[in-house]
């Protein structure tokens, strides 16, 4: 799952949403420096990506991409989920709310960006200003997202070819989430929920 998907399952807990999109940023025992809950987000994170990562739903969105992008292949269907996470009615009703959760996204960010690595306080400002979140939704955002992957990747050099396999397979990989999201929705849910409980 993408940016957007992770600051979903966070489930509007402003640490958790923290530690759950820096998680890539912190590496080994670095984590150690967080407070317990932004560690508990950090935790969250690599949980729904290794129940992503191994899900046979996901396997199947890969497949579409793996020929011409092998091991970046997941990371193209992670993007490619967000798209239909921000056009799901059933997680979002309309665009306006869509939007809401976006903002309200950014603000908690931002409330917490004095303990962010320096990464992602680098890039937090353009994802706020350009509203990244939001335009997962469409195309034409999708494209852009792509494009952003292949420049922070050391061995990809395009990513064309992955738009036109979004476009043409565009139903089957929106069958993929349909089947999918519930699952690590509910996979989430719990985790959050015995977080919580410790």
């Amino acid at each position: 799952m993408n940016y957007l998907a992770h600051a979903y399952l966070s489930f509007n807990e402003p640490e958790i949403l923290a530690g759950n999109m820096i998680s890539d940023f912190v590496k080994g025992k670095k984590k150690f420096d967080y407070s317990l809950t932004i560690q508990q987000g950090i935790a969250l994170h690599r949980a729904i990506d290794q129940f992503t990562d191994f899900h046979p739903v996901t396997q199947e969105a890969k497949s579409y991409f793996k020929k011409d992008y092998r091991l970046y292949s997941g990371a193209f269907v992670d993007v490619v989920f967000d798209h239909f996470l921000a056009n799901d009615k059933n997680e979002f009703s309309n665009d306006k709310e869509l939007d809401s959760f976006c903002q309200s996204t950014y603000h908690n960010l931002q409330n917490n960006s004095s303990v962010f690595p320096e990464k992602f306080l680098q890039m937090l400002p353009y994802m706020k200003k350009q509203n990244w979140l939001f335009h997962y939704g469409s195309r034409e955002g999708i494209e852009k997202s792509f494009g952003g992957l292949v420049r922070r990747a050391v061995y990809l050099s395009e990513s064309a070819i992955a738009f036109s396999i979004f476009n043409n397979y565009y139903q089957e990989l929106e069958k993929c989430y349909q089947l999918f999201f519930p699952e690590i929705k509910k996979f989430s849910a719990q985790y959050v929920s015995e977080l919580n409980n410790q």
